[in-house]
């Protein structure tokens, strides 16, 4: 944290401007002894000045150069921005130049993770940065937006809050039970607030479970036998023909991928080999494939031919997505109906023919049922929007289910206390009042270089 830092934070390629941040004690320092401009040590703080870069006397590229002093910057750090002329060799000539003066590369994240350290920003703000750069859907730059402005960070304050605020109340009665004029916190008294934060927590998980979905999206696997039409229904819903179509069975051997935006929700679809019994090495494998990747998948889309009665492959599908958000689509309704629509153990059901299109839309429509986004689009309460938030939410309402369960077999409240403690803690860790350092690289190596 005392040496100074330099990355590109620009993407890498042929364009008008790029831009080189340090970040550090001796930013400042360090970008005037090759700057041909303004003494940048006297200039005013936020304040853009126009000069050259320069290497042992050689020009390497005309700039505009801003200079931030802290603590009123992005890492709370003196910090430097430099304007280059975009372009991979004038780029890398104006940071290698920039390094040669006495900063050092950056490490992935690094300036995010300053600003955290240094209390910038919390542990979900520093997470939001990431995925408002990776947001794919509008959905997604609103809920990394929320984060980042906070929203996260005072509902998790104002639980711990509401937390402590009990915790300091019991630790009264503990301490201090001479004090007649102070409420005895019994189970009957701390029961209810502890019901009231568990509702507050759990509308927290539930809400959040659809902020996951619009954050990364539904992974949609289609499935089915063999030459049921399911590359053709990746390609409709797609609107390109990014999967080979045949006749002739086992077409498919490899999985096709394709994404669409439904409500602002990203759907990572996948077509699969068809599953059949088969004594093909190559077409075995592609089957394997198609059954790891529907158990891992979020919805299943599972074809069927209109035309054909139920085979036994089909029904060893049906096993395969025992459990699993299902819709089935009859395919081929152009043709006869000879399938058992009776022997279908699914209810959400939808007829489709590629060829006329019919069938598309009421697919897409059954989607936005299945996942509420409708509801998700228009909700305004999203609030932990990843994995290690969620997980650290549901640890914290397990500890207060234990002081629950104590209360319950009228444990003294002196044990009681350790669980809600607990709880309170761990909700900190959300937002990072606790970390570790395992956690920070690992969170922060997942961030770009100049970031």
């Amino acid at each position: 944290m005392n040496d100074t830092i330099a990355a590109i934070s620009t993407t890498m390629g042929v364009g008008a401007i790029s831009i080189i941040r340090v970040s550090g004690n001796d930013s400042i320092l360090i970008v005037n002894k090759c700057f041909k401009g303004k003494d940048l040590t006297k200039v005013e703080s936020h304040t853009i000045n126009y000069g050259y870069i320069v290497n042992n006397k050689e020009i390497i590229d005309e700039v505009l150069v801003s200079v931030m002093k802290s603590p009123k910057t992005f890492t709370m750090e003196d910090t430097v921005e430099i304007n280059c002329h975009g372009g991979i060799s004038t780029t890398n000539k104006v940071l290698e130049t920039i390094i040669n003066n006495g900063a050092r590369i950056a490490e992935p994240g690094e300036f995010t993770k300053r600003a955290f350290l240094n209390g910038r920003i919390d542990l979900t703000q520093a997470e939001s940065v990431m995925d408002l750069i990776n947001a794919k859907s509008e959905a997604k730059r609103k809920i990394a937006v929320k984060g980042l402005n906070g929203y996260v960070s005072s509902i998790i304050k104002n639980l711990r809050k509401n937390i402590l605020e009990l915790l300091a109340s019991i630790e009264v009665n503990i301490d201090y039970p001479e004090y007649e004029d102070t409420v005895e916190m019994t189970n009957e008294i701390i029961k209810p607030k502890l019901i009231r934060i568990k509702k507050k927590i759990n509308k927290i998980i539930r809400e959040s479970e659809n902020g996951k979905i619009i954050s990364n999206g539904i992974t949609t696997v289609i499935i089915g036998r063999p030459n049921v039409g399911k590359s053709s229904i990746l390609n409709k819903l797609i609107d390109e023909d990014k999967a080979i179509v045949t006749n002739i069975e086992g077409t498919t051997r490899d999985m096709v991928e394709g994404t669409i935006t439904i409500n602002g929700v990203l759907l990572n679809i996948i077509d699969t080999a068809g599953i059949r019994k088969s004594s093909n090495i190559v077409e075995k494998i592609g089957i394997n494939k198609s059954i790891d990747l529907a158990k891992h998948a979020d919805l299943i889309i599972l074809v069927l031919n209109n035309n054909e009665k139920l085979t036994d492959d089909d029904k060893k599908i049906f096993k395969y997505v025992e459990n699993k958000n299902v819709i089935v689509v009859i395919n081929k309704t152009d043709l006869c109906n000879n399938l058992e629509i009776n022997e279908i153990p699914y209810n959400n059901i939808v007829y489709c023919n590629t060829i006329e299109l019919n069938g598309i839309d009421s697919l897409k429509n059954k989607i936005i049922d299945m996942f509420n986004l409708n509801k998700l689009s228009q909700n305004d309460n999203l609030s932990l929007n990843n994995v290690r938030q969620i997980s650290l939410a549901k640890e914290s309402l397990n500890m207060l289910e234990d002081a629950l369960n104590g209360i319950k077999n009228q444990v003294p409240i002196d044990i009681i206390e350790i669980d809600i403690k607990r709880c309170w803690e761990k909700l900190g860790e959300i937002i990072g009042e606790s970390y570790t350092e395992e956690l920070l690289d690992q969170l922060f190596s997942q961030f770009c270089l100049g970031k």
